[in-house]
């Protein structure tokens, strides 16, 4: 087939995030706009002729159309293979999986991860490097530099493949494989945990789970997974069709959006354990019998418990958190004697550390988790995770996490989003903050002294890339603190994000309600930045 040379021009609006490029569907359908972001990946790519591609996403509405165009324009840059999930479908932990086994170049990930699907939700796509992980900031911004002066893109012509289709069939002189989503990842986990001890939990009498797929791309995962390989019983995992608008529904795993999960598992007669995950599979929530588990906690517990696991069973060469994750899983560390790293938001910084050999286990507090079995968090493995250490402990979740509480103290911890707030005014409030911090240390707010206040940023101990401007902290006398952080997720507005954090090592007062513990925190950052005022939002629209 001949290549095609299709003039074109830069798109106003065209800029890869640092989780890939985010938008619209509607803005995804204008005419020539994926063809420019996917060409620009391809220029930016020494090498990418003649290698091996990944390709899949959550099964969201454009995902199968844009699928097809990526072939063709993969064809024609001169890509010599490419493995698709069939349907089109793969979660990201299980494309990072895929990259790794199969010795590939690199994958695409079609997603808007947690973001609503359907004809007038959002759509989005990054690049995935060799090791499976997101690409770094230097190729992203390579990236993002090539579509401010794309002038061309690649394709050919030719009939659609058939992605419901197992096997290998050509385009071009390209080789498509389409396979099964759910093979190479189940392996995986059949080597990371002890499915027969999970088998046996999950056939114990009374014992019941809930997994809430929310519509996406987990549900082919955990009905082979959950149901057929380890006997949880038909009906244990909801929602488990991907569905091109997921349903309806918004596929955030918390409480807000899960909200038929959260009914079942604090309803009059609740289930044992439950979790969800979301658009991509790269996020969980994990929920006991009217006891929801922070992601921050969840990643405490797993690194405290890892060795009850397989995987995990010769220790932990260092964990690692997000600069906003709570830092329960310091304490952890320190007790184990391994490494604990603070990295900027973003999976990539995390992948470095793993590649290293650095550290075993990762987390954000926006519910992933993750460990060096792939590059990315993943939703599905917290989840074995939780039930093999449920199966070995013979406990329930809520005994688990107060029982850590009591040997390592509770870090009361609480996220506040703002979503949709007007993009300047989000600016403004974070740039008003920023020049204040100089001023704040010794300043007595809602009753609270700051010791100190800062910018984050990050030297990377392994290449030595420096990330400046990740978040603003502003920390007390008492060990507390707040942080306030754009983040780059949303595709209308802007979405600010308030966490606060106190520590409290009083067991006696580990009941304490979250909200109300921290509302001195909350008072403070309402004063230092006027959020709630200058939005005009009298409260978050999510608190996790």
């Amino acid at each position: 087939m001949q290549v095609q040379t299709v003039p074109t021009q830069p798109i106003e609006g065209q800029l890869p995030g640092t989780s890939g490029l985010r938008k619209k569907v509607t803005v995804f359908q204008v005419s020539g706009y994926l063809e420019n972001f996917v060409q620009s990946v391809f220029d930016a790519l020494p090498g990418v002729a003649g290698s091996t591609l990944v390709l899949g996403g959550d099964g969201r509405f454009f995902n199968d159309v844009a699928i097809q165009t990526i072939l063709r324009m993969a064809a024609a840059n001169g890509v010599a293979k490419v493995l698709v999930g069939r349907g089109g479908i793969l979660s990201t932990p299980a494309l990072s999986d895929l990259i790794r086994q199969r010795g590939a170049f690199g994958g695409l990930v079609l997603s808007a991860s947690h973001n609503p699907g359907g004809p007038d939700g959002d759509f989005g796509i990054k690049y995935n490097i060799g090791n499976g992980g997101p690409a770094p900031e230097k190729l992203t911004g390579a990236i993002h530099q090539r579509t401010l002066a794309i002038d061309r893109y690649l394709t050919i012509a030719g009939a659609d493949i058939d992605l419901g289709r197992l096997g290998a069939t050509t385009l071009g002189a390209m080789q498509v494989e389409i396979i099964d989503p759910v093979d190479s990842y189940a392996r995986l986990m059949q080597r990371l945990f002890d499915f027969d001890r999970i088998r046996a939990l999950l056939a114990r009498p009374g014992f019941r789970i809930c997994f809430d797929a929310m519509h996406a791309v987990t549900g082919p995962y955990a009905h082979a997974i959950l149901e057929a390989q380890l006997g949880a019983p038909a009906g244990s995992v909801i929602n488990g069709v991907p569905l091109p608008d997921f349903g309806g529904g918004h596929p955030d795993p918390n409480p807000t959006y899960a909200d038929e999960l959260i009914s079942r598992m604090f309803g009059a007669d609740a289930t044992d354990f439950g979790a969800a995950s979301d658009g991509d599979g790269d996020r969980n929530m994990i929920v006991g019998r009217k006891f929801i588990v922070t992601p921050s906690d969840s990643l405490a517990v797993l690194a405290a418990n890892a060795t009850l696991v397989p995987g995990y069973a010769a220790g932990l060469k260092g964990v690692a958190r997000s600069m906003p994750t709570s830092g329960a899983v310091d304490r952890v560390a320190e007790v184990l004697g391994i490494p604990c790293y603070e990295t900027p938001t973003g999976w990539k910084f995390f992948g470095n550390l793993l590649d290293a050999g650095m550290c075993t286990l990762c987390g954000e507090e926006s519910a992933g988790t993750g460990s060096d079995h792939v590059r990315e968090k993943d939703g599905l493995w917290a989840v074995l995770f939780w039930l093999n250490i449920l199966a070995v402990r013979g406990a329930s979740v809520e005994q688990i996490v107060r029982e850590h509480w009591r040997r390592y103290g509770r870090n009361i911890y609480s996220r506040h989003d703002y979503e949709g707030v007007d993009a300047a005014v989000a600016q403004q409030i974070v740039a008003d903050l920023r020049a204040a911090l100089p001023t704040l240390p010794g300043r007595v707010v809602a009753g609270l002294t700051i010791r100190r206040a800062d910018d984050f940023g990050y030297t990377d101990p392994v290449d030595g890339s420096v990330s400046r401007g990740q978040g603003l902290r502003v920390f007390f006398d008492d060990g507390s603190r707040i942080v306030l952080r754009l983040s780059g997720t949303g595709t209308e507005g802007a979405t600010l994000r308030l966490y606060l954090e106190r520590f409290e090592p009083d067991a006696a007062r580990h009941g304490i309600d979250t909200q109300a513990a921290l509302q001195p925190l909350l008072d403070a950052a309402e004063i230092l930045s006027g959020l709630r005022a200058r939005s005009g939002r009298d409260r978050p629209t999510v608190i996790t």
